[in-house]
């Protein structure tokens, strides 16, 4: 397990000042050199094939973030061809395919986990790897992988999460890996260690998991769980969400329901907020696939002992009060997000529909903004935006393929990050949610955002 110098920095100097040597855990997540600022990371426009600096198999750009927001001169580039990352970069590798964030040593620098599901090991074809991406003050800079158990292995970091499931301070780390869910407890060293490691899985059932949210449901402080997948019962395929709270001895199995009977779709996604301001997480969970592509987002109201039993909401493109219509393969919420976009303390939710043909271009794209309020999300209080904010109108652009909604500059406001084919833009957040005001454009971005 190496370690040492990671990055390739495009442009500029990132010179801060560190926090102090006993500093807390981190304030967010996603700030990766301690400043104060939220940062983004984003899988590279040319992962999977050979980049353009002479590396192979996916890299991750990071952004950094400031009092202006994101600063496209202040980048960083990293791959598994970077000194002291863990593994070789290989052309068929996605390195960065899963991303999560959390100051996982305690040092007062959020760290990057990066998942490369197809990473080769040995003998082992797609066995698949995590690698986490130390913080600093000058930001991320050194790697460690995660060491997987024997029945994670198999595409080992197709997503992944973090969260406080204990409460006990120490991020947590919940991957995908073999199928099964896999939560490595805090705290972790730069040398490879971990607390303990156990499986998550549904007893006695056929369960197989694909995908990962985390946030805070009931309200008790510590994050919760959310695992998505199939559900099997002899030729019966089911798309469930399964709900585990988090508790001082680790995760609780709870509830768990049905998003489509009698399918096995895939590209399942989540988020977790709280969209009608109650004090309890809502848990959003995409599905493109569902309805033949036509997508929809299933709303999963939070209460004081979880997901609700008796408050649930579908949204799509049908959905009184959406624009557009719903048709096959438009993929609708294939991929989604969460934050407060126009400062009201609700959560707002954006949906990306990456493949709706806009007045006859094909796979144009675009989101919905389906703003928070009393009584959770629903289509009255929906709008769209249009891939032309990025100052074009054109056909495969897949505007929406990949969200970020998160604040960028600290006024209260959540940014809107969007990813396209091949670009990514920034909205800013306003008084009337994400606006193409002050809007920029993004460097080389690829379709996967930090979770």
């Amino acid at each position: 397990m190496a370690a040492g110098a990671v990055v390739t920095l495009t442009t500029g100097l990132l010179a801060f000042n560190p926090p102090p040597a006993a500093a807390a855990v981190a304030k967010h997540y996603d700030d990766f050199n301690g400043d104060g600022y939220r940062d983004i990371a984003y899988s590279h426009a040319y992962t999977g094939i050979s980049g353009p600096d002479g590396w192979s198999g996916g890299a991750v750009t990071i952004t950094y973030g400031s009092a202006r927001g994101l600063d496209p001169l202040r980048t960083q580039v990293i791959h598994q061809d970077s000194p002291g990352v863990p593994g070789a970069g290989e052309e068929d590798d996605m390195f960065g395919e899963s991303l999560a964030g959390a100051d996982l040593n305690k040092d007062g620098y959020a760290d990057l986990v990066a998942g490369n599901p197809f990473e080769h090991v040995g003998d082992e074809e797609y066995r698949g790897s995590v690698t986490v991406l130390w913080g600093s003050a000058s930001g991320l800079a050194g790697g460690t992988a995660i060491t997987p158990k024997s029945g994670a292995k198999g595409h080992f970091g197709r997503d992944l999460v973090t969260g406080d499931f204990t409460g006990d301070g120490s991020p947590d780390v919940a991957v995908v890996g073999g199928s099964e869910a896999w939560l490595y407890r805090g705290g972790f060293t730069k040398s490879g260690t971990t607390g303990s490691v156990s499986e998550i899985d549904k007893a006695g059932i056929s369960w197989s998991s694909s995908g990962l949210a985390a946030g805070r449901v009931d309200g008790d402080g510590k994050a919760d769980l959310v695992v998505l997948g199939v559900q099997v019962s002899g030729t019966d395929y089911n798309v469930r969400a399964w709900f585990l709270k988090g508790t001082s001895t680790g995760l609780s199995s709870g509830a768990s329901k049905t998003l489509a009977a009698g399918q096995d779709e895939d590209g399942l996604n989540a988020a977790v907020a709280d969209f009608d301001k109650d004090g309890y997480g809502d848990i959003a969970v995409g599905e493109p696939d569902e309805s033949n592509g036509k997508g929809a987002v299933n709303i999963w109201y939070g209460a004081s002992s979880g997901p609700s039993s008796t408050r649930s909401a579908k949204l799509t493109q049908a959905t009184t009060g959406v624009s557009g219509t719903p048709e096959a393969y438009d993929g609708f919420a294939y991929d989604v997000s969460a934050a407060d976009s126009n400062g009201d303390g609700y959560a707002d939710l954006v949906v990306g529909v990456p493949h709706e043909d806009v007045d006859g271009q094909e796979d144009q794209g675009g989101v919905h903004l389906f703003r928070g309020g009393s009584g959770g999300l629903s289509g009255s209080r929906s709008s769209w935006i249009p891939q032309s904010v990025m100052g074009s109108s054109e056909e495969y652009a897949a505007f929406g393929q990949g969200l970020r909604l998160r604040d960028f500059n600290a006024d209260g406001k959540a940014d809107l990050v969007v990813a396209a084919a091949s670009s990514g833009r920034l909205l800013p957040g306003s008084s009337t949610g994400p606006t193409a005001t002050g809007s920029y454009e993004l460097p080389e971005s690829g379709n996967t955002f930090l979770d």
